[in-house]
């Protein structure tokens, strides 16, 4: 108790050392079109002779939100820009220039969506212009050419495409990776649509036979002197590629097609010798969960990210090792206090393994060695990101950011050593403001629970309202990372409080599985106690409360409507409703079948997990942001959250955005590069006129902002 006094009066004097120095340097938090302004920054690829850095820069998306090649200069501390996207009208499947990677000689290949097609770009860095490689194949597969194809074969609609000279088609690249040596690229791609095909899709004799489509997306073993593509016959779907550091081999990750991975998973890995692409060989030892598969520099040894041995939600990974010569399979990281974060290993030459970790609120690396503790390295800030070295391992780059600084492009010598910060543009408009966040811990059922405090320099005044923001998942985390959409709620005045209850990652496979056939149970006492917490020691109006989510968060706002009526508002982002119908309509159920079952045999728990089963009590104003487009978590659990609270009499509004599918409506809403230039606005412009209306106050002016087309 002590010590959260001390951490109140400490954070009154915070806010109010913040309050006074706002109006010295003029910065301000951002209002919603300032978050129309935000860049993005990823990938960073320090270069072979270890002197210049290679890093993927997004615009705004008030510009656009595509992306392009920077190239930061070490020596001179500068960067500039490497490529661009053409002028004129953008094809929406127009992303910019993306997966830039370093060719031993010094050149960059990339990708980018010119004309009809996604294709591979070579950048000479002496000098010239960005020139596409050629690549062509014959059509594996032509449905129209079918037995049972309709129109049938030889019928008279279908004679002059079924007549034309087969002709080779460009490929549609989904990705490449570079072999160590230069002399190879293994590149992939989805089979292209024969021109038969596209004359049945324009004549719309376009049925689908459902989980029964013939096309895949293949390995191409590509010679970038020459530009002939050879063939590699791996099965299924071709999701990743990795070259031992040798150049004589490669593994590739496939997925079986035809929504195999409802049924369980679904992944395989093949190992490609050069000498003999045409046998390549499955690594039955590889589990089926198995990803981000990566070499020992001496080639005996495979590394990768799979199901955790502990029971623990899809996606809750360890660390394994295999050795090529005798298939024995190695445990890395088991019982591991922290969780794997996102990003594939990266073998080291001392013979350690550098994986992305999580612990608590904190993003970093960790080094895992056979039989011993895994060792925390400690960067600069709390969140890092995009750790990455070149073949020599001269270096090191990564990216790392604060509650209070965005993403910084860092270099370092060794691991171990200081990094210094690189020069790179402004992500952010100018002036921006960002408050401290604090960590903030208390205890339910016998577990530490933490959640991220940002307080408003008007908390040095008195109290203020608190906004509860619920992360997605369940698997998943807030970190103490830099986070605009934070900030742009602080502006107007609130408290925001994000909370990682039960079934987070970040603190072990047991407080993962913590919420496990208990989905809006054990999670939602957490956040409850998380809110008395902060109530108790902070300066939090407890008549002002509101909650916000999206995905799980968005779920656990449905639970919370109908369980409590402490909150004066709540806006749920693409919601599960109603595990039954969401189960039958995602893209994939494997994720939940993990937490419940299938609800036809678990009818009970099913529906105990449904907030759907709440509605009877729901009393708060709802407000529910759904994208159209949404494979994840469809429009209708949506629909029927809004169909049941309006005839329960409760105040509840609903906003469609159309295209908008479940990741990028959330990247828009959260102020990140966006292709959709007014989806983002318009939810944000919403959900603060609901919140400020059932809060009892105006929108903070500044705040509001108005909109303009850059």
């Amino acid at each position: 108790m002590r010590k959260l006094g001390l951490l109140l009066s400490l954070a009154v004097l915070v806010a109010a050392c913040a309050l006074r120095g706002a109006a010295a340097d003029q910065s301000r938090f951002p209002n919603n079109e300032d978050m129309r302004h935000f860049r993005a920054m990823s990938a960073p690829q320090l270069s072979p002779d270890g002197r210049r850095v290679l890093v993927e820069i997004a615009d705004s998306t008030a510009d656009g939100g595509r992306h392009h090649l920077w190239v930061v200069d070490l020596d001179g501390n500068s960067s500039r820009q490497l490529t661009f996207s053409p002028a004129g009208k953008k094809d929406e499947k127009d992303r910019g220039e993306t997966s830039g990677r370093w060719m031993p000689n010094g050149d960059i290949l990339f990708l980018a969506h010119r004309g009809e097609n996604t294709q591979l770009f070579r950048l000479p860095m002496q000098g010239g212009e960005a020139t596409p490689f050629d690549l062509k194949i014959m059509p594996p597969v032509d449905t129209s050419k079918a037995p049972d194809a309709v129109p049938p074969p030889g019928t008279e609609k279908s004679k002059p495409a079924a007549t034309q000279p087969a002709q080779p088609l460009a490929l549609d690249l989904s990705g490449f990776q570079i072999a160590p040596d230069g002399k190879t690229v293994a590149v992939w791609a989805k089979d292209p649509e024969s021109p038969g095909e596209k004359k049945q899709h324009d004549d719309k004799a376009d049925a689908v036979w459902v989980n029964h489509d013939l096309h895949l997306t293949r390995l191409y073993l590509l010679d970038p002197a020459t530009s002939k593509l050879t063939t590699v016959p791996v099965p299924d779907n071709v999701e990743r590629v990795d070259w031992s550091e040798q150049s004589d081999r490669l593994v590739a990750e496939t997925e079986a097609p035809n929504g195999a991975s409802d049924l369980g998973p679904a992944r395989s890995t093949w190992l490609v010798a050069l000498k003999d692409a045409q046998h390549p060989s499955k690594l039955s030892v590889v589990p089926p969960t198995a990803r981000g598969v990566a070499w020992s520099p001496d080639g005996g040894n495979v590394y990768f990210l799979a199901q955790a041995q502990q029971d623990a939600p899809p996606g809750y990974e360890d660390l394994y090792q295999v050795n090529l010569g005798t298939g024995a399979v190695n445990n890395l990281s088991n019982g591991f206090s922290g969780s794997m974060g996102y990003e594939d290993p990266l073998a080291a030459a001392d013979g350690s393994v550098l994986v992305s970790i999580q612990t608590h609120v904190q993003a970093t690396v960790g080094r895992f060695v056979a039989g011993k503790s895994p060792e925390i390295l400690h960067f600069d800030l709390a969140e890092v990101s995009g750790l990455n070295t070149n073949a020599r391992r001269t270096g090191w780059v990564y990216l790392a950011s604060s509650s209070t600084q965005p993403d910084t492009l860092y270099y370092k010598d060794k691991l171990g050593t200081g990094g210094r910060a690189l020069a790179t543009p402004s992500l952010t408009p100018p002036a921006m403001r960002a408050v401290a966040t604090q960590v903030v811990h208390w205890n339910v059922d016998g577990r530490t629970i933490d959640g991220l405090l940002s307080l408003p320099p008007q908390a040095a005044q008195g109290r203020v309202p608190l906004i509860v923001d619920v992360h997605g998942g369940p698997l998943g985390a807030w970190l103490d990372g830099y986070n605009q959409f934070t900030n742009f709620l602080v502006g107007q005045g609130w408290a925001v409080l994000r909370v990682n209850p039960r079934g987070s990652s970040g603190r072990g496979a047991a407080f993962a599985a913590a919420n496990k056939n208990d989905l809006g149970g054990g999670d939602y006492r957490d956040i409850m106690a998380g809110v008395d917490t902060v109530l108790k020691h902070f300066p939090v109006d407890p008549e002002r409360l509101a909650l916000i989510g999206y995905s799980y968060g968005g779920e656990m706002a449905g639970f919370v409507e109908g369980k409590t009526n402490r909150f004066k508002a709540i806006v749920s982002g693409a919601p599960v409703i109603d595990q039954f119908s969401e189960y039958g309509t995602e893209g994939d159920s494997w994720y939940d079948r993990w937490y419940f079952g299938k609800p036809w045999e678990h009818m009970s728990d099913a529906w105990r997990q449904s907030p759907l089963s709440g509605a009877a009590h729901a009393r708060t104003p709802f407000l529910l942001l759904q994208g159209e487009g949404d494979t994840t978590d469809p429009l209708g659990q949506s629909q029927e959250m809004y169909r049941a609270l309006r005839q329960m009499g409760v105040p509840v509004e609903m906003v469609q955005y159309p295209r908008d599918n479940h990741g990028p409506l959330a990247i828009g809403l959260l102020g990140r590069p966006s292709m959709e230039p007014w989806h983002g606005f318009d939810a944000r412009q919403r959900l603060v006129q609901f919140l400020a209306k059932a809060l009892g106050e105006a929108p903070n002016a500044e705040a509001k902002g108005s909109p303009s087309e850059k």
